[in-house]
């Protein structure tokens, strides 16, 4: 069987006086920050954000910001992964050599 390689995006989020950090896993950078924005929003007691399209940067600025306030025991880590996964023969498209022959 061949391999196909696909995109997930995992978030890790926490604080040592929290607790256990919040680890997700997300098929699109734009979850990932999305989640990112939302865990950041929630831990700092803000309201959430309209839904619309989120800026990575602003995103990135905010959760920043929240770990300024302990260095030591606040954290994030937005991080791609490419992963790939087994596709049988069936799913694939017939080559046109192939394919004009028959």
């Amino acid at each position: 069987m061949p391999y196909e390689l696909v995109s997930a995006y995992t978030l890790v989020l926490g604080d040592d006086v929290g607790g256990r950090p919040e680890v997700t896993v997300h098929t699109t950078a734009g979850d990932a920050w999305r989640a990112l924005d939302a865990g950041v929003r929630e831990r700092c007691g803000m309201r959430p954000r309209p839904r619309r399209q989120v800026d990575p940067e602003a995103v990135t600025r905010l959760a920043d910001a929240w770990r300024a306030a302990e260095p030591e025991a606040r954290y994030w880590q937005v991080t791609a992964h490419r992963l790939p996964i087994m596709v049988p023969e069936l799913a694939r498209a017939a080559p046109a050599a192939t394919a004009a022959a028959r």
